[in-house]
């Protein structure tokens, strides 16, 4: 029997699989629009899960394994429509960002210390999804490899959003001080997040059958 190249293109995400057995377009249509709903509401729980560090303003959430995890399940033009999705409700005023004794909700939450995490979310969201529709999701190590892509997209963003241009109650700190509260506090718990998910998005594509 043939092996598989490790990089071999496969062009389809795990949505694809699951909504290949729907009966018309339309049914295929609402089963997207719905993952991208559903995903979006995700993120918005995992937000409220946050601890909250006295040396950064920065919370711990579960948003970034959502994120990447989401977009790999959804590939990268649904993840990141779910995202854009996100910032669109908390800017309008819902209450889905992480609530914090110290930042606001709404379009003053973007322009914060946080601002530059909260809008790389959709291009990680890209990141991820590109690398999972090409298969990168169906092996452990090519999972590490695309969950570590979408995480270093939000770090950059993140960080140089930090170090340069917030504004608010901490403003733009320099790169040294944006990488001591912004990066290094985040390395070791994020990780574990890629570790434990690098394991369950091939474990999905063993349920679906195509692996």
């Amino acid at each position: 029997m043939p092996t598989r190249a490790p990089f071999v293109t496969y062009d389809s995400t795990l949505l694809d699989h699951v909504s290949i057995g729907a009966a018309s377009s339309a049914a295929r249509t609402g089963v997207r629009a719905g993952s991208v709903l559903f995903l979006t509401a995700l993120t918005a729980a995992a937000a409220q899960i946050s601890i909250h560090m006295p040396f950064t303003p920065v919370p711990l959430t579960l948003q970034p394994l959502v994120v990447l995890v989401g977009a790999a399940a959804l590939g990268p033009r649904l993840g990141a429509l779910s995202q854009i999705l996100y910032l669109a409700l908390g800017i309008a005023g819902m209450p889905v960002f992480a609530a914090s004794p110290i930042l606001p909700q709404g379009m003053g939450r973007l322009l914060g210390p946080t601002g530059g995490y909260l809008l790389a979310y959709p291009l990680a969201a890209w990141v991820t999804g590109w690398l999972a529709e090409r298969g990168f999701d169906r092996r452990y190590l090519t999972s590490v490899v695309a969950l570590l892509a979408g995480l270093g997209t939000l770090f950059a963003g993140g960080v140089l959003w930090l170090a340069f241009f917030a504004q608010g109650t901490v403003g733009g700190v320099g790169l040294t001080a944006a990488l001591e509260t912004g990066l290094y506090p985040f390395v070791i718990p994020d990780l574990a997040k890629v570790a434990f998910a690098s394991v369950v998005l091939p474990g999905l594509w063993r349920i679906v059958g195509d692996d």
